[in-house]
């Protein structure tokens, strides 16, 4: 099962990525625009979405669409969880125990790629 040290090590290798302790846990910026960070239970969150935080590690990430947190969590509704507040669209969060390496990888570098400045996303697609 990933874990929290999964994301910062995903992170560390993401250009202009910081990471910052909030008052919800950990969360990962890019030249100042927040990407991923732990999920916490606040109470404006739906009771049902604010139990399964509560109870398990959760992480949130931006997405570059709406449509692609609409279609992620069609497609896999025991990963992604309904959508938890208005705050911060597009977004999707998803339950880290739930979540295999690769997908995780993939999110969080796709996170950054849509808050990450043209220079930097230059320096990824260079090297990859």
């Amino acid at each position: 099962m990933p874990s929290l040290d999964d994301v910062r090590r995903i992170a560390a290798t993401l250009p202009g990525s910081e990471e910052r302790s909030t008052t919800g846990g950990a969360a990962w910026f890019v030249r100042g625009k927040l990407y991923a960070w732990e999920c916490h239970p606040w109470p404006s969150i739906a009771p049902e979405v604010r139990a399964v935080i509560s109870a398990e590690l959760v992480v949130g990430v931006k997405v570059a669409d709406p449509l692609d947190a609409l279609a992620l969590r069609e497609m896999a509704p025991e990963v992604f969880l309904p959508r938890t507040t208005g705050w911060g669209e597009p977004k999707i969060a998803f339950r880290m125990a739930a979540i295999d390496a690769d997908h995780l990888g993939e999110l969080v570098t796709e996170a950054w790629r849509s808050q990450a400045p043209k220079y930097l996303r230059a320096g990824i697609d260079e090297a990859g």
